[in-house]
């Protein structure tokens, strides 16, 4: 299997060396808008079982003879790279967003559709063991009835001040991963939100029309109650969690030895090693995706994270934001196409 990769900084470079330790993969075929650094990625891995390959552009990835593309080049190029891929009715994995907006999203998910080409979105927390092992215990009855599900997601330090402007905000860029999730482990859809936002940290955020800490109540279609929260500053170390609370019992992924968090009254454990970010805490989801988008490129398997699970994320987002924005109850109606 002759596998592309579009983009070759950090998300791309571990991709990359993922895919060279599938069997499946042949040969990758690494281009970036920097030829310099697609070279230099492709240097510095093993070319053992894989055969790698720098290009000179990105362009000339869909001259290769690709059986597959990986998307993971800067978030503004993703739209484009994805219909270029779908139009040459080649199988794509995309990083999110698909797209900078809606509409963007809305175009993709239709072109996708009429083309019969899947497009994988790398909503890589459905590939967490503990996330799958809460979806599977809910869907069994061992909770009885879900009354409430939480989910966070805290970074240990902010990202760089030239990031945010394009970012799309704390609620499309972080959130958008636990709202996701919450529909995918709950395989419920979400009918209201109402949206905080707070700026504590570093001026920057205001200054580009972005929070550094949110977090949304919602109202899920059976009447179960979720929240999701997210923050830029936990200097603990990277937290992403998720706890569903049923009935009968209650579950939380995400709770380990790395775990940063201190249970009081302390009891003199060992120093914690905390998870440095969210590559680190989701590694092996990070595998896991890329072993499920071979197995759809091969045919063995249907596509798990199709482009209509991402814009109904993106919805939620959007409905998120604009409850914060306009501080009220938004129905997720408003917001869908």
């Amino acid at each position: 299997m002759r596998i592309g990769l579009a983009g070759a900084g950090r998300i791309g470079a571990r991709h990359a060396a993922a895919l060279c330790g599938l069997p499946e993969v042949d040969a990758l075929v690494i281009a970036d808008a920097d030829p310099g650094r697609a070279r230099d990625l492709a240097a510095r891995l093993p070319r053992t079982p894989s055969e790698v390959t720098a290009l000179e552009n990105v362009d000339a990835l869909f001259a290769a003879g690709l059986d597959g593309l990986i998307v993971a080049a800067a978030t503004d190029a993703h739209a484009d790279l994805v219909d270029r891929a779908v139009t040459a009715r080649m199988p794509v994995f995309c990083e999110k967003p698909l797209a900078s907006n809606l509409d963007g999203t809305f175009q993709i998910v239709q072109a996708a559709a009429a083309a019969g080409v899947p497009v994988q979105v790398g909503f890589q927390r459905r590939f967490d063991a503990g996330n799958a092992a809460a979806r599977e215990a809910l869907a069994s009855g061992r909770l009885g009835w879900l009354h409430t599900v939480r989910s966070c997601s805290f970074d240990p330090a902010p990202p760089p001040a030239g990031y945010i402007p394009s970012s799309g905000g704390l609620f499309r860029d972080c959130v958008i991963h636990d709202l996701d999730l919450i529909r995918f482990v709950t395989g419920r859809e979400v009918v209201r939100v109402m949206a905080a936002g707070a700026n504590r940290g570093d001026d920057f955020f205001r200054e580009y029309g972005d929070v550094d800490t949110g977090s949304a109540l919602l109202v899920l279609d059976d009447g179960a109650l979720g929240q999701v929260s997210a923050t830029r500053y936990n200097a603990a170390g990277y937290d992403a969690r998720l706890e569903l609370f049923g009935s009968k019992d209650s579950v939380i992924t995400g709770m380990d030895e790395r775990t940063p968090t201190t249970a009081l009254p302390e009891r003199g454990e060992e120093p914690r090693t905390a998870y440095s970010g969210f590559m680190d805490r989701f590694s092996d989801a990070y595998d896991a995706e890329l072993q499920a988008f071979v197995d759809v490129v091969a045919g063995r398997r249907a596509n798990p994270c199709p482009p209509e699970d991402a814009l109904e994320a993106f919805y939620l987002a959007e409905a998120c934001e604009l409850s914060m924005r306009q501080g009220r109850i938004v129905g997720t109606e408003e917001v869908r196409r």
